[in-house]
Formats: C-alpha cells, structure tokens, sequence
C-alpha cells in the first residue's frame, strides 16, 4: 500500500509516522510537502503528522488548514481514502472540516507527556478491526492542546453513530467524555490526540499502536 505524510513547518513527528508506515506496509511513504496542490498517484492512505505547524500561530491547525495540498486531502478522503491525523494532525482535521469539534487548551494548562491508558470505542473502523471493543490498551500523549471539544448534541451524535474510536481510561487532560479519537461519518477519517505511531514494536514498550496501522493495512489490501 502506498502512503503519503503531509509535512507541514513545525511538523516534528512527520518521521515517526513515517517509521511506522514503512514497518507495517514495507513501503516507504511519500513525504508531501504543504505547499503542493497534487498528492502522488495511487496513495492508499494519508497521514497528517503531529507536531507544531506553523508553530501554532494563530490556533493549533488553523495555518496549516489553509495549505495548498489540503484540497487534495480533502477531495481523497472525499473519495473514501484512509486519512489519519494524530495530535496536531487532529487539529487540523477538525480545522478543514473532515471533523467535527475542535481542541482546546488541556484542563489543567499544562504540556502533558505520558503514557495514557485508553479503552477501544469502537473496534469496526478500518483503523481499528484488531482491537476487541472495550479492550484496555497504553498510548503515549504530548500535547497541550488535547482537550476535545464540541456541543452536546454533536458529542451524543458521534456517541450515538459509533464514531468515538478511543477514550481515555481516566481524566487525562479534560477531553469532553473522555473522548481520545473520533471517526468521520464515513469511517476513513480518523483524529487521535494520542501517538499510535510511538508504540508499534517491543522496544517502545508495547506494540499496540502497530495494530492501528496494521488493521488499515489489510482492510485497504481487501
């Protein structure tokens, strides 16, 4: 499967998501830069990398959404194409509308930077069909933009319609019900606060991020 990584100034996790592409896929992906308009051919899945786009000027994401290749991201994920965005690319994903809410400055105002318990939501996206519903699973955090936002009644739509993928075991950083990744209406869009990218083998300490990527893996090969 080939993948693309969009790199925006400030991005510094776009290598991290590129190691772990490439493990699970065998492929190296194609790292885009932001001033392109097109994406190259044949991408299977688009990742939107964490970090400090633009040095988070302005709002976290909001520069970034206004990139040039960002009409290319959305017109694939328009088109059914896997885009995740984790931690800032989260941020941008709710910034160009691919979903809902937005990220706010974490309860507490502090940088958070741990290891986070997380329970699996919903265990039937393409990002998530090898984690077994209510499974307890460990993801690192570092943000201090975390705190998922939205209005009542968009919070007991995407509960209502299965699209909350992950939810922090305990209070991490005052994220509306707990919520850790939501899910487009469609399901090929994901944003996660937490790095699945940061535990995809062994030596990270567990390898129960791999399965994300693995999961997305063999439902875009079928």
């Amino acid at each position: 499967m080939k993948t693309a990584v969009i790199v925006f100034p400030g991005s510094n996790c776009d290598r991290d998501i590129a190691v772990a592409l490439e493990s699970v896929t065998g492929t190296k992906p194609a790292m885009v830069w932001h001033g392109d308009s097109m994406l190259p051919d044949g991408i299977g899945a688009i990742a939107l990398p964490g970090g400090f786009s633009y040095g988070d000027y302005l709002r976290c994401g909001a520069i970034a959404a206004r990139s040039p290749i960002i009409a290319a991201v959305v017109a694939a994920a328009e088109r059914g194409v896997p885009v995740i965005g984790i931690c800032n690319g989260f941020q941008v994903l709710t910034e160009i509308g691919l979903l809902p809410g937005a990220l706010m400055r974490n309860a507490g105002l502090d940088f958070v930077c741990r290891d986070v318990a997380l329970t699996v939501d919903n265990a039937q996206s393409a990002f998530t069909s090898l984690y077994a519903a209510g499974e307890r699973v460990i993801f690192p955090v570092a943000h201090h933009d975390g705190n998922y936002t939205a209005d009542d009644e968009t919070l007991d739509r995407l509960e209502g319609e299965g699209r909350v993928a992950f939810r922090y075991a305990e209070p991490v950083n005052g994220s509306a019900r707990h919520i850790a990744g939501v899910l487009n209406s469609a399901g090929n869009v994901i944003g996660m606060m937490p790095h699945p990218e940061r535990r995809i083998e062994s030596a990270h300490g567990g390898d129960e991020g791999r399965r994300l990527f693995a999961g997305l893996l063999e439902t875009v090969g079928a």
